[in-house]
């Protein structure tokens, strides 16, 4: 090919649509537990996601809750993935083989998400949240409908492999995605700039700016211990009676299990078997939908 202005605009809007065309294409899961946020701004800041109690009869003024906007904050973060192609291989016509390659940095742009918040959860098990408290704990400070502090626990503790039940029927979801700039693909193939002067070779770079953090702790319940159908039992009830601010009833819908690999058999046993060990009827069975991630680890 030779190597002219119209020509290397050609290909790089071949580059740019193979970039997009995956970017745009690939299933992603970090939605099932994620509440995407479009940020404008480097360091986002958050109310408490715990302050609002019940609606309550009017009567009189209205009673004003002002929510503390600095509550936490998450700061965007930036990431890039970039790749070179040696100029004399376009010129030879070989650049069909590096359309693979930009294709997949179309991929891991739009997997990013995935990877951020998959390794926030995990991290809820030594990470603390806004209230002071590990993001999973079992001395979470709400008070109740007496103004009284108490404590609430979303995790059973233990050492295992982690699984997790959570609520994904609301607005509000447990993790936080943090968009700033959406994934972009830049060339450098002008004839004059200084890698092709000086490498003889094109650049294609990308850039994503984003962050993840903690959500609401209220909507997820998280447990190393074994699972076992009496332990989904105790985690299901855990989410189901829990109170919120002012004694808020929070009506929540264990409604999704998670959990990695290794656990995928136990889950399935007790939510898609028809039968318990026992040979009864699987009192559990359909009770929530079962992701299985392979990003997690622990």
């Amino acid at each position: 090919m030779d190597i002219t202005r119209a020509s290397l605009a050609a290909l790089n809007i071949a580059m740019t649509t193979a970039f997009n065309t995956r970017l745009t294409g690939v299933e992603t899961t970090y939605g099932r537990i994620a509440m995407t946020v479009q940020s404008t701004t480097r360091h986002q800041a958050y109310p408490r996601l715990s302050e609002l109690g019940p609606m309550r009869e009017w009567i009189g003024e209205r009673f004003v809750e002002r929510l503390e906007s600095d509550g936490f904050v998450i700061t965007n973060r930036k990431f890039e993935k970039t790749v070179s192609v040696p100029v004399d291989d376009i010129s030879d016509d070989q650049y069909g083989i590096y359309t693979p390659l930009v294709s997949d940095m179309g991929q891991v742009a739009a997997e990013l998400p995935d990877d951020l918040v998959w390794d926030q959860l995990e991290k809820g098990f030594t990470t603390n949240h806004y209230d002071g408290q590990l993001f999973f704990d079992t001395d979470h400070p709400v008070e109740n409908a007496q103004g009284v502090e108490v404590s609430v626990a979303n995790t059973q503790g233990g050492a295992g492999a982690g699984w997790y039940l959570i609520d994904d029927s609301r607005a509000i979801k447990p993790m936080i995605f943090q968009d700033r700039e959406p994934a972009k693909i830049t060339p450098k193939t002008n004839l004059t700039d200084d890698n092709v002067f000086f490498q003889d070779e094109f650049i294609w770079g990308a850039k994503r700016r984003c962050a993840t953090g903690f959500g609401a702790w209220q909507l997820i319940h998280a447990s190393r211990q074994d699972l076992t159908p009496e332990n989904y039992a105790a985690a299901r009830a855990a989410m189901m009676e829990m109170r919120g601010h002012k004694g808020r009833k929070l009506n929540l819908k264990p409604k999704l299990l998670v959990v990695p690999p290794s656990l995928e058999g136990a889950a399935r046993e007790i939510l898609l078997n028809e039968r318990a060990a026992n040979g009864a009827t699987n009192k559990w069975r359909n009770t929530a939908e079962l992701h299985v991630e392979g990003r997690l680890t622990l």
